[in-house]
């Protein structure tokens, strides 16, 4: 345990060693959804960036701390940003994977007019997205998966110390390779409801093709949207498993990404 001196001899230094240690833990938390969305205030993430740089700079071995206004300085800030940044867009991927679902369901539900203000960005998404996302989030903090978010970020500061100049080993192509196992994810979550309204269309172009005088669009829309409903009802509970491997696999990939700097140290 480190034991800060609060004397005004260092404040100088004490101040710098708080801001460069919350500059990780900001770009971490600019870029998760759960805090970077913009329901929540800049005021908060930075208070909670400081917050966690004084527990980083109390329970942590600090290294030796570039000198500020240098050109090494300026490397170390851009390298923790880098870290805070892939920590932060690994979970970025995993909250987009309901909304990429939710399009491919509304589209062909016929739902895809149906938007509404997303809170976490501020654009219009579809309604059926913001459910998602919603049930996504829940699950998150049901999971107590926040948590271990957090222990990951803490985790961080042990195996790639600040300042350090080790940004290079960091498997981006983990992320890479995760973007597209959210792909897979999204695709899997729609399947079973599309395939459902497919069956649907062709029931409803059948009765259209023998019956000409009914209309198709006054048939076709209701039935599908109906069809849509009842598929999700039926599937949600598929879907909230596979939800929770979503944030599972997030969670291991957020981990592999400093996994060959652990077994280096």
């Amino acid at each position: 345990m480190n034991i800060l001196d609060f004397g005004f001899g260092g404040l100088e230094e004490q101040l710098w060693q708080i801001l460069f240690l919350s500059i990780r833990c900001g770009a971490a938390f600019l870029a998760a959804p759960m805090v970077g969305g913009m329901t929540v205030p800049p005021q908060l993430r930075a208070l909670l960036a400081l917050i966690f740089a004084v527990f980083v700079a109390t329970w942590f071995p600090l290294p030796v701390l570039p000198e500020m206004m240098s050109f090494a300085a300026v490397l170390a800030v851009v390298q923790e940003v880098i870290i805070g940044a892939a920590l932060g867009f690994v979970l970025q991927v995993a909250f987009a994977v309901p909304l990429i679902a939710a399009e491919q369901i509304a589209g062909t539900m016929g739902l895809a007019i149906a938007t509404s203000i997303d809170p976490s960005s501020g654009a219009q998404s579809g309604a059926l997205g913001t459910f998602f996302g919603l049930i996504l989030t829940l699950l998150f903090y049901a999971i107590g998966a926040h948590l271990l978010w957090f222990e990951l970020l803490m985790e961080s500061y042990r195996i790639l110390p600040a300042g350090s100049f080790a940004v290079g080993e960091i498997q981006v192509w983990d992320i890479m390779t995760f973007a597209g196992y959210g792909f897979a994810t999204a695709a899997a979550i729609a399947l079973p409801v599309v395939l459902i309204l497919l069956m649907v269309q062709v029931v409803t172009g059948t009765i259209s093709r023998s019956a000409p005088a009914l209309n198709l669009f006054a048939l076709g829309l209701p039935a599908g949207v109906l069809a849509g409903i009842t598929a999700l009802i039926i599937v949600m509970p598929i879907i909230v498993e596979q939800f929770i491997s979503l944030l599972s696999v997030a969670l291991e990939r957020s981990a592999a990404l400093f996994e060959p700097m652990a077994g280096a140290a």
